[in-house]
């Protein structure tokens, strides 16, 4: 285990990638094969939240069937994996998990982002190796991240929870954390807004430096 038993569990789509612009204009254009209205980025973080049908009850007025969801889903996913090979990581990102791997410390990497599409992209941003566990989804469940994250934890084996700080840009990062009672840092730059992370109860940030300050001290 690393450094003082300190572990971060990194989430990606919107914290270490830096894609919320791939994400507004996917889900537009999945919208607009939908005949829904175009939203704003400042709309979309304020109504976004997981599992994601409860986002598109919020723009509806009530739950998208199954047969609405498969739609919805696959729509935005094709849009989205096409503008996905351009994004960056968010400012700072690689030379903050550089230097905490140089430090002896440890971390690794979960999202709810498919993990055949998920993996290569983490590798061809040259940051794979900085982690000692990557894990995506791998079924077609639409649920948030807390049974994820238990799994993720039994998988990283000798890590225990009140050791961890999860780095996440929505709110069911922070849940996840609380679930299997671990600690979380919120950042901004993703798909909530300040005022809906706020509510969640942790820190929140608006750098990933600052992230990782606070989650050692959180720690």
């Amino acid at each position: 285990m690393g450094k003082h038993g300190k572990h971060l569990v990194w989430d990606w789509n919107g914290t270490l990638l830096d894609d919320i612009g791939a994400i507004i204009g996917a889900t537009n254009a999945a919208f607009a094969e939908l005949g829904l209205e175009e939203i704003t980025l400042e709309r979309y973080r304020e109504l976004y939240t997981v599992p994601v049908p409860r986002f598109y009850e919020r723009l509806m007025g009530r739950l998208p069937t199954d047969a609405e969801w498969t739609v919805m889903d696959g729509a935005f996913h094709r849009h989205y994996w096409a503008r996905a090979e351009d994004c960056l990581l968010t400012l700072g990102a690689a030379e903050l998990l550089a230097a905490r791997q140089a430090s002896g410390f440890t971390q690794s990497l979960l999202s709810l982002a498919p993990h055949a599409e998920l993996i290569p992209l983490v590798r061809r941003h040259g940051i794979a190796e900085r982690f000692v566990r990557m894990d995506g989804r791998v079924d077609a469940s639409t649920d948030g991240k807390s049974g994820h994250m238990v799994r993720h934890l039994i998988a990283l084996g000798d890590v225990p929870a009140e050791r961890v700080v999860v780095i996440g840009d929505a709110a069911d990062d922070a849940v996840a954390a609380m679930h299997v009672g671990a600690k979380a840092v919120l950042f901004t730059g993703g798909s909530h807004s300040r005022a809906s992370l706020e509510r969640v109860g942790v820190p929140v940030v608006d750098s990933l430096a600052e992230a990782v300050a606070v989650a050692e001290e959180l720690v």
